[in-house]
């Protein structure tokens, strides 16, 4: 008992699993309450049982079994997580549960397999049980069969797949076990009721018996259709439907339901398809040609026996199906013709629509085989030409048809007829488009009249089925000229047809509007008709002989339609004034003078051959008038025309008289029933005036008239030949220009040769016009042409490329209602240049494709088949343009495209590219035959083929359409090869094709499955390609269809997949428009909205010619001569080619009052949508438009949001253009602008993204120049994106972003710019990852760290993380980025970095080792990679070293600043360069209002500013919101320091200083220049003799005292000794001027006790010491005054007094402190402060030594001491540890090493102090041997040497700035001690003559600037060393470079300097 206590404490779960049964019994009972009581189905409870259910149903104990099996179904039933368990669970119910003899352990089984079907688990338990029937123990196979039964009963055909079950069928029925078989029986009936006679093919060859056992319970299932009586979870609602509903309604909706099950199941889909190449005879071949019909016979019969199988293995059949198709055509023996025709009718059963790409080659033979009369052979042709039919499209096979219709023999036009009219009973409204139904009506037309009753009654026949499919709207204008008794005939025909899609002839009418509402019945009236039109156009896809059907064809139509009179019927409109042209006879003289004098005035008549030609000219007036009045019905036009041409006629000599006859000739035209016949009697005439110089614009109104009336092609033809027949040239070359749209090619060839230079060039221009229309084709025909002139062609076609041809003007005559037609012409705007190719003329070539021409091809020997393939060529090359008929080649050239010598594939390749264009779309029907195996060719291993392929492709496609490519399998057979390249290539073809395509065929959903399965291909590329082509499968197959194909997916598979869907979903493209029709209406057609750009998608895809084509109907009369065509253009406000000239004078952007700051306010609200996504959808860019529309113009609009990437270079062009001169509507839209540039940066196209950056970084300049500052909503949502593009492959592109980024520094503070840059390191873009990291090193290094957001610390930490990078690139920029920081800051990096590993520690030592090394060559190069930034000195000066507001005392500082480089002034801001020129002119002659800044002219930049003082004062509040915007607030007060009234002057700067934040940015070199002005200023005698003086003394007193207690404490201290120092050296300052700085430094001194702690003590000390140097204590004696030593002594004892014994730790800075004076003055005061001996002080420091930082704690210093004394302990080392100690002793003199040798033995305390002392004397004597010689080497390389950052370094230790005054004392005293003079720095002018003004201090300091250049630039001539005055990196000494720009300028300067101090004196 105690074991049972055991496990009932367990938890349940745990029972469940327990070895004792009992334990799990009770644990499954528990269990099953627990699943009971579990309300919630995604209750975390369940998954707890996740691994148990398996155990559940497999428990080895029955009993237990049982209670398990229960628990399971409850679980299945109500867990959320079951599903996960399907594959398990079936699987152990099959293996455990179905072999039990217990009946209820059977049932739980079953149920709970369908359960799991039941929660969408149909497929995995499937699965199971299919494998279960595989099982050797017959229970388990029943019970699976049964579990299946059940499953199909409840659930339905849908959910439970037939066909992995019927394969199965005929095996189970062979099973030995008799149970086996009678569910066999069972299960075969079941599906019966499903799918009905579907089922019989597979089980024919089942047991005769079971057959007939079958069949009989076959016949008692009832009729009706089966329902499902279980659902789905996700269909449980229908389910509650369903019960609701037991009426007549709800069988009613099952019945729909199932509507679409019952033909779900093809009995084809259900079969396997059967291999039978393999299993042709061996000899099938040779006996198939042999000369006994026996055994053709036997060849034949074994294919017959072959074909039977029901669905055939898809293969290359081409060789049997030529076999087939030379017996039907060749072959005598009727008897065997019949049997090939069967053969092939099995051939094309078995194989669908595989069979298609054959059915071209055979249609044509066996409709000529219709010649024999004998019944079987025309019954079997009929079979075969029938199943063909269903193989293909009547579209694919029509040419073929139509040829044959011609055919002499009666009988094969009857069977054609009939065969058509069958055909057409397989079509719908849709897949018989009009395109299609022209050509075959006007065929059928000619039958319905033929001499042979039976060819008459199967026309009718056809013609009545094609009424019946399509509706008699469709036909009727096709069968205008047909009289009643026949119509009537074809009227009865149509009732008895019986279509098979069991349309009634109502639903036909349906059909054929099967676009709009559904069962709308046809609106009547016009509008109706073109509605339905209009809607069902777009759906015919492919139908490419659309264009065709318009007689007139788009404007330079030529021939084609015009030729005969059928070709017109169909182009005017039915419900027009004419069903048909005008045909008139031609009527004699005599009766059109009685017609004309009914409607002339009698004198009119009389006077028409006057001779007095006045006379003549009121008789034509007359005319005229007469004309004007008539009413169209009324007027006899061919007798008018006759009277004008009467004597004189055209030979009229008064050109008055003329143009009024010509004027009455247009008007005839125009106003009457124009025929050819009249038309005939005027051209000549006029033709002969169109060169005339005064009637030549008339002649051609008239001839655009009769254009008009007449038809254009055919009046072009007539005009051109009268021309041509001509001498004058002038005739010609005007005829030319007038056409100037269409002549014909012969002619314009005939104009080409011409002598007259006039008609060769009106000859090119018009080849211009024409190339608009018909494209790159035209070419070919002038191929031949002299090369001049062939280039004069392509210059003309040059200048063309890119336009889009006008919309045409004028349409066919006016009369016609032309709104009804209007659909038509646009069937397709896919067809784009298909019209117009088919004017060009065709060659047939099939006669030189000849059998050796074949045989070579296919050739062994692989230089044969190059032969073979270049004649070909030969062939193409020379015919241009062919008809389809290619006989055998299209078989040849498929055998070459998997030729082994890759040449001849490609040569190949070439070739089908060539024979697409040379065909044209008739191309298409060879897609399947040699279009497909193309596309195999995309899986070449070798890239260069593939992209040749690809190319082919693309051409065959763009001939085309797509269509032909997406329809039947071919395709997804292609998709299905498991070949990487042919995946990646084919769905990368596909994902750029399928978007612009507005429908698609259904078979496209044939390729998901494979998509699916690329989507998770071992080959990264594969996976990539799938994933980019999903958005564009699902815009044309919907999600629902894309989610449904995934259910056959593996479960993993199905969730990746289903994930990618939904992603794919929210950027699934919109469809591309249905073509703009309905905008086409209500501009009364004048020019059909589709012809727009919109358009152009498709276009590109399709046609040969991407522009967009004008609309053919209206263009018929384009022949408009230019003027005409302007003047009417004016009247058509819809024609965009001259509304655009219109609008785009303009402005681009509007500008709305506060439209930006509503929008920012708008999003804000969330009222838009956020600028923010990965990649943009559609939404973003429907809402960009909307936001747009308002402020940019709409045809700019329509440009940059088009589809076409050439017309997003077009906006761009256009807003450069504007740039400048809309500066505030830029500024108004930038929000904008810079939100529509970040989604081209998403484009894939180069160009686009070029051009947008150049706009970009002209806008950047252009803002910053403007001083405009992006606000944080235009910063936000265009940062990120411009930052994605900085990892960008192109070198290019990622300077250009980069330059971008400089630019925006200016315009947008660079601490802000920080964050955005820094979220760009964290890319998976390695690129990018690596330039921004450079980005943020370039921010620190021109903004100082302040740029560093949120702390210097988080971003340092984040940059360093970098360090550790996989990639090279990043490592190297986090590395260096790193190095720029310490450069400028020192080792306090490494604290902010934090902990990093040794491994990225070592490597950043390693880079700052090298850094330290690397000679100063390096800043310079950083100064040319980037000038933008480091001499963005403007609006944004202040930020150049540190950060805000640095240099503001004047805008000379500024240029101070910049005063150590040369090369930079081209950059600085106008206003703030120093101009040399200026100096030198002026000669101290200022005048006293405005303080002189350099002369420079600030009008234009700040007005003069007069701002009174309440203005300055209220700015202070705003002071705080304003600082962030330093640069304005500095400018702002700069503008008022330079205001002529001193008060605001002096207010401006103490506004300056009242800022602390501002005031201590203001570096030391500011400082000095600003108190040097100021006290120079307070010193001026003239500022008593002005009225306020005394306060601007006052004032300038006080703003003195505030600039010491605001300032940098350090910096200002600094600046006082440099300018004490200058005072003193200056002989000819005052002695007041030193005397007011030492006041001052008195100030500071009293101050000192306060802001000692705040002060850089090392550098105030170094700035005391190079005093000192300057004015040792013996020359500071002499001075007259004792103030200056009693100052500094004063400043020294302070500090000592502050600082204490520490002071001595702050001499860091100091070079050679042994010689320094100051040291050794510290060391004094120190003693006499307390009784501590200094240690001496004149100990040398030894370059290069490893110094600790001064700061490190004590406990570094004790653990470096016991690293000596180890070192000397140790007998290796120990002379190694001696000299360090001794270096550490000389270094750290107060250093206390007693506490570690106190411990040792007195011998080595001896050891020590004995080596100490001779290493001092090796080391005291060398030092001084040397020094004797005047100059130590020593010092030679001290004087720069920079260890960490000493003299040299410009920026010194936290990165402030020294004024170059430091530097010339620096140079001094390096003179001093070369032993060189100083007279030549010392004779500068007294400062007092420069102070002519109180403004000149400026001035002053400029000259000062000019000396510190100069002296700067000698130095770095003597040491060698080229100091860069913007880099903060600190240089190593012994570098031998000069700046060759130093040495260039310096003499230049000197003699400026010469001749300022000159002019000064």
């Amino acid at each position: 008992m105690g074991d049972d206590s055991e496990w009932m404490k367990l938890p349940v779960d745990q029972k469940c699993e327990h070895k004792l049964w009992k334990a799990r019994l009770s644990g499954y009972e528990e269990a099953l309450k627990i699943f009971q009581k579990i309300k919630d189905e995604k209750s975390p409870e369940w998954s707890k049982f996740l691994g148990l259910i398996k155990k559940f149903v497999t428990d080895s104990n029955a009993v237990v079994q049982l209670k398990g099996l229960e628990a399971a179904l409850v679980y299945v039933e109500n867990a959320h997580v079951a599903g996960k368990t399907t594959g398990e669970v079936v699987s152990g119910v099959v293996s455990k549960v179905f072999n039990q003899p217990k009946a209820k352990a059977k049932e739980l089984g079953i149920e709970i397999c369908l359960m799991y079907i039941e929660i969408e688990k149909g497929e995995a338990v499937q699965e199971e049980l299919l494998k279960g029937l595989d099982n050797k123990n017959p229970k388990i196979v029943v019970a699976c069969i049964e579990t299946l039964r059940k499953a199909l009963s409840e659930f339905g055909s849908k959910i439970i797949l037939l066909k992995p079950i019927i394969k199965v069928l005929p095996k189970l029925f062979e099973s030995r076990e008799k149970a086996v078989r009678d569910e066999a029986k069972l299960i075969a009936v079941e599906i019966y009721r499903w799918i009905r006679d579907a089922l019989r093919p597979p089980l024919q060859n089942i047991n005769s018996v079971q057959l007939k056992e079958l069949e009989e319970e076959w016949v008692k299932l009832p009729t009706g259709a089966p329902k499902p009586s279980r659902f789905l979870r996700s269909q449980q609602e229908l389910e509650a439907k369903l019960e609701q509903q037991q009426s007549a309604g709800g069988d009613a909706e099952g019945g729909g339901d199932d509507g679409d099950e019952v033909p779900q199941i093809d009995a084809y889909e259900l079969l396997e398809a059967v291999e039978i190449l393999s299993k042709l005879p061996k000899d099938f071949y040779d006996k198939i040609e042999a000369k006994k019909w026996q055994e053709r016979k036997e060849a034949l019969e074994a294919v017959e026996v072959l074909v039977k199988n029901p669905k055939l293995e898809a293969g290359d059949y081409a060789d049997l199906v030529k076999a087939l198709k030379k017996v039907v055509g060749k072959d005598t023996n009727v008897m065997l013709v019949a049997l090939a025709a069967k053969c092939l009718t099995g051939l094309a059963v078995g194989l669908r629509k595989k069979f298609g790409q054959y059915a071209g080659h055979v249609v044509p033979t066996i409709l000529e085989k219709f010649k024999e009369k004998k019944p079987q052979v025309v019954q079997a042709l009929q079979e075969a030409i029938d199943a063909i039919f269903l193989t293909t499209t009547l579209q694919n096979i029509s040419e073929d048809v139509l040829a044959v219709m011609d055919n002499k023999n009666p009988t094969i036009k009857q069977q054609t007829s009939l065969f058509i009219a069958r055909s057409f009973r397989h079509c719908t409204a849709s897949t018989l488009p009009k395109s299609l139904l022209k050509p075959f009506c006007a065929a059928l037309l000619k039958h319905i009249n033929d001499s042979a009753p039976e060819v008459r009654d199967a026309a009718f026949e056809a013609l009545g089925t094609a009424l019946k499919v399509v509706g008699e709207k469709a036909v009727n204008p096709f069968l205008a000229d047909v009289d009643k008794l026949k119509l009537d005939k074809i009227k009865e025909c149509s009732e008895k047809v019986e279509l098979v899609h069991g349309k009634k002839a109502g639903l036909a009418a349906d059909k054929k509007e099967f676009k709009p509402a559904p069962g709308r019945t046809a609106a009547s009236g016009a509008a109706g008709d073109k509605d339905t039109k209009d809607i069902s156009a777009p759906k015919p896809g492919p139908s490419k002989k659309a264009p065709a059907t318009k007689a007139g064809g788009p404007p330079k139509k030529g021939k084609p339609a015009a030729s005969g009179g059928a070709g017109g019927t169909g182009t005017k409109n039915k419900k027009g004034l004419e069903t048909k042209e005008i045909v008139e006879p031609e009527l004699s003289i005599e009766v059109c003078e009685e017609k004309a004098s009914a409607v002339l005035p009698a004198t009119c008549i009389q006077l028409l051959d006057s001779s007095n030609w006045k006379e003549r000219l009121a008789c034509m007036e007359e005319f005229q008038k007469a004309v004007e009045l008539m009413d169209r019905t009324e007027m006899p036009c061919q007798a008018l025309v006759r009277m004008l041409a009467k004597k004189p006629g055209w030979k009229e000599t008064n050109f008055q008289v003329m143009q009024m006859k010509l004027h009455i000739v247009a008007l005839i035209a125009q106003k009457g029933n124009f025929s050819k016949t009249s038309a005939q009697i005027v051209l000549d005439g006029l033709v002969d005036k169109i060169g005339d110089v005064k009637c030549g614009n008339n002649a051609k109104e008239a001839m655009t008239a009769i254009a008009e009336a007449c038809m254009l092609p055919w009046t072009a033809e007539q005009v051109m030949s009268m021309a041509f027949s001509q001498k004058n040239p002038k005739n010609q070359s005007e005829t030319l220009n007038w056409l100037n749209v269409k002549a014909f090619i012969s002619n314009v060839k005939t104009a080409l040769a011409a002598t007259n230079p006039a008609v060769r060039t009106s000859a090119i221009t018009l080849l211009g016009v024409m190339y608009l229309y018909v494209g790159p084709s035209l070419r070919m025909f002038f191929e031949d042409e002299k090369p001049a002139l062939l280039s004069q062609i392509d210059a003309e076609f040059e200048k063309m490329q890119g336009q889009s041809p006008p919309a045409p003007t004028r349409g066919i005559s006016k009369h016609s209602i032309s709104g009804t037609d209007e659909g038509e012409d646009g069937d397709e705007p896919d067809e784009g240049g298909n019209d117009v190719v088919d004017l060009l003329p065709r060659t047939e070539i099939s006669d030189k494709i000849t059998s050796e021409l074949v045989s070579k091809i296919g050739d062994k020997n692989w230089k044969i088949r190059k032969e073979g393939l270049d004649e070909v060529a030969g062939i193409i090359n020379e015919a241009k343009f062919i008809q389809p008929n290619i006989g055998e080649l299209p078989t040849a050239l498929k055998g070459r495209l998997n030729d082994s010598n890759k040449i001849l594939v490609q040569q190949t390749l070439n070739i089908l590219q060539q024979l697409a264009v040379a065909m044209g779309p008739n191309i298409k029907q060879h897609v399947k035959n040699l279009g497909i195996p193309i596309i195999t060719v995309l899986g070449d291993s070798k890239n260069n083929v593939r992209a040749a392929a690809l190319a082919t492709v693309n051409a065959w496609a763009e001939q085309t359409g797509m269509k032909e490519w997406l329809e039947g399998e071919d395709l997804s057979e292609e998709l299905k090869k498991e070949n990487p390249f042919l995946r990646q290539e084919l769905l990368g073809w596909l994902a750029e094709k399928l978007p612009s395509l507005r429908s698609t065929p259904t078979d496209l959903i044939l390729c998901v499955p494979h998509l699916y399965s690329c989507l998770e291909d071992r080959n990264g590329d594969v996976r990539k390609k799938a994933q980019d082509a999903l958005p564009f499968f699902m815009m044309h197959l919907g999600y629902e269809k894309m989610a449904k194909a995934t259910g056959k997916l593996k479960p993993t598979s199905k969730d990746q997949v289903l994930a990618m869907l939904e992603k794919a979903k929210a950027n699934m493209p919109a469809k591309p428009a249905a073509s703009a029709k309905a905008a086409s209406k209500p501009m009364g057609g004048s020019a059909p909205a589709k012809f727009q750009p919109a358009s152009a998608p498709v276009e590109d895809s399709v046609s040969s010619t991407v522009e967009p084509k004008p609309d053919p109907k209206k263009a018929k009369a384009l022949g408009v001569s230019s003027k005409a065509k302007s003047a009417q253009g004016k009247k058509v406000p819809s024609k965009t080619s001259l509304k655009e000239d219109e609008d785009k004078s303009g402005p681009i952007f509007i500008v709305i009052p506060n439209g930006k700051e509503q929008r920012m306010k708008d999003e804000k609200g969330l009222k838009v949508l956020k600028w923010n996504f990965t990649t943009p959808r559609d939404e973003y860019i429907e809402q960009l438009k909307t936001q747009m529309s308002s402020c940019v113009a709409k045809w700019l609009q329509d440009e940059m949001f088009h589809s076409d990437f050439q017309h997003h270079n077009k906006a761009l062009a256009v807003m450069v253009d504007h740039l400048e001169s809309e500066k505030e509507g830029v500024i108004g839209c930038l929000d904008l602008i810079l939100k529509w540039l970040t989604l081209r940066f998403f484009d894939t196209n180069t160009s686009v993204l070029m051009k947008a950056l150049e706009y970009l970084k002209l806008l950047f300049t252009l803002l910053s120049e403007e001083e405009y500052h992006l606000t944080e909503n235009e910063a936000s949502s265009f940062i990120p994106y411009l930052i994605l593009k900085v990892g960008e492959p192109k070198d290019v592109i990622r300077k250009d972003v980069r330059a971008i980024l400089n630019r925006m520094c200016l315009v947008y503070p660079a601490s802000k710019m920080f964050p955005f840059i820094m979220e760009g390191t964290k890319s998976k873009n390695s690129k990018q990852r690596a330039e921004c990291l450079e980005e943020l090193g370039c921010l620190v290094e021109s903004y100082g760290m302040n740029v560093c957001q949120p702390t210097p610390g988080k971003a340092l930490k984040e940059i360093a993380i970098h360090i550790g990078d996989r990639d090279n690139a990043v490592r190297n920029a986090a590395l260096n980025t790193i190095v720029t920081v310490y450069n400028v800051h020192g080792d306090q990096v490494f604290k902010l970095i934090g902990t990093l590993s040794e491994k990225d520690m070592s490597m950043l030592e390693e880079r700052i080792k090298r850094s330290a090394k690397r000679p100063s060559a390096a800043p310079i190069k950083q100064v040319e990679e980037r000038p933008q930034r480091t001499q963005s000195i403007n609006s944004n000066a202040n930020m150049l070293r540190k950060g805000p507001a640095e240099d503001m005392s004047s805008k000379l500082n500024q240029a101070r600043s910049m005063s150590g480089h040369p090369e930079a002034a081209q950059m600085v801001r106008r206003e703030f360069q120093l101009d040399l020129d200026e100096i030198e002119n002026d000669n101290g002659t200022v005048r006293c209002e405005m303080p002189e800044l350099v002369q420079h002219k600030l009008d234009d930049i700040f007005e003069p500013v007069l701002i009174p003082e309440p203005k300055i004062r209220a700015v202070s509040p705003h002071f705080d919101d304003m600082h962030s915007n330093t640069a304005s607030t500095i400018n702002f007060i700069i503008s008022q320091v330079a205001s002529g009234d001193i008060n605001t002057s002096i207010q401006a700067l103490t506004q300056l200083f009242q800022i602390e934040s501002l005031a201590r940015e203001a570096s030391t070199g500011v400082l000095k220049d600003l108190m040097h002005g100021l006290i120079t200023l307070m010193l001026d005698s003239r500022i008593e003799d002005l009225e306020e003086g005394q306060q601007v003394i006052r004032s300038v007193n006080l703003l003195v005292v505030k600039v010491l207690e605001k300032s940098d404490q350090t910096n200002i201290l600094s600046a006082l000794l440099v300018l004490l120092q200058d005072s003193l050296l200056a002989t000819a300052s005052s002695p007041k001027f030193s005397e007011l700085v030492m006041k001052c430094l008195w100030r500071m001194v009293r101050l000192l006790p306060d802001t000692i702690n705040s002060i850089n003590l090392d550098r105030i000390l170094l700035d005391i010491h190079i005093f000192m140097k300057v004015f040792p204590k013996e020359k500071l004696k002499q001075c007259k005054s004792e103030f200056p030593i009693r100052t500094l002594k004063t400043l020294l004892h302070t500090l000592c007094k502050l600082k204490g014994p520490k002071i001595l730790d702050h001499l860091t800075m100091i070079d050679n402190k042994n010689e320094s004076e100051l040291e050794a003055h510290l060391c004094r005061m120190m003693k006499h402060s307390m009784d501590q001996t200094g240690s001496k002080s004149d100990k040398e420091t030894e370059k290069g030594a490893s110094r600790i930082d001064e700061k490190s704690s004590k406990a570094k210093v004790n653990d470096f001491l016991a690293e000596i004394f180890k070192k000397i302990g140790s007998k290796e080392n120990t002379k190694e540890g001696l000299a360090e100690l001794y270096e550490y002793k000389k270094k750290y003199s107060d250093a206390d090493i007693e506490p570690f040798l106190k411990n040792s033995s007195q011998f080595f305390q001896s050891y020590v102090e004995r080596g100490l002392r001779v290493i001092e004397m090796e080391r005291e004597g060398k030092g001084r041997i040397p020094s004797s010689t005047g100059i130590s080497p020593q010092t030679e390389v001290t004087c720069m040497s920079a260890p960490t950052s000493t003299v040299s370094s410009i920026g010194n230790t936290n990165g402030e700035e020294v004024g170059p005054s430091v530097y010339l004392e620096r140079l001094k005293i390096l003179r001093q001690r070369c032993g060189l003079d100083n007279t030549k720095q010392d004779d500068r002018p007294p400062l007092t003559s420069l102070l002519s003004k109180p403004a000149v201090p400026t001035v002053a300091s400029s000259t000062d600037m000019l000396h510190s250049k100069l002296s700067q630039l000698r130095e770095s001539r003597e040491q060698h060393q080229h100091l860069d005055l913007d880099s903060h990196q600190t240089h190593s000494s012994g570098t031998t470079t000069t700046s060759s720009s130093s040495t260039a300028n310096i003499d230049d300067l000197k003699k400026r300097l010469e001749r300022i101090k000159s002019s000064r004196k």
